[in-house]
């Protein structure tokens, strides 16, 4: 009977350990290491114009954040002043781009509906900042009714190198380690 209580409590010591365990767990992956930003230390919004110059583009409502434990959980959420088919017409288009899943918590930015809308046509993506941080490109989406959505996503020459590979001649020089 003693080696029954003992054993009882030895699992019931584990099972708490592992309940604890994987709550901090969750906690560090979906909170601990997000930061909110303000528009000021994000800085103005601008997007690569069809002649190959950069314009700032006219936000309200920007909402951010991002973390210092990677390049890519940078997301924003935002409405641009400039109609849409006039941004269109005078920014290049960003090819691939892809959003990135962030967390539930920041319930402006839905990875599925951006996407989704990018696919259709509907949306339409643009370069905010090219090499952020080396091989890490800054994409913003711009939906129909002026919303935007703004994240860091992996550019050719991130993708070569973060493979361990030698970076492509036209690329800038890979960052030592």
């Amino acid at each position: 009977m003693k080696s029954q209580t003992m054993a009882r409590l030895m699992l019931g010591g584990m099972l708490a350990f592992a309940l604890i365990f994987g709550a901090g767990m969750y906690y560090t992956q979906v909170y601990a290491y997000y930061n909110r930003l303000t528009p000021e230390e994000i800085g103005p919004v601008t997007l690569l114009r069809n002649d190959g110059t950069a314009a700032e583009l006219s936000v309200t409502a920007l909402q951010a954040i991002d973390s210092n434990s990677s390049p890519l959980r940078f997301r924003a959420c935002f409405a641009a002043t400039t109609p849409p088919v006039e941004i269109a017409a005078n920014f290049a288009p960003y090819p691939g781009a892809t959003p990135l899943v962030g967390p539930g918590w920041f319930d402006c930015f839905n990875a599925r509906e951006i996407g989704e809308a990018l696919e259709a046509g509907a949306a339409q993506a643009y370069l905010w900042h090219e090499n952020v941080h080396y091989g890490i490109d800054r994409v913003v989406a711009v939906m129909p009714d002026g919303r935007a959505y703004a994240w860091n996503q992996m550019n050719r020459c991130g993708e070569v190198v973060y493979d361990g590979e030698a970076a492509p001649e036209d690329c800038p020089p890979a960052p030592e380690v």
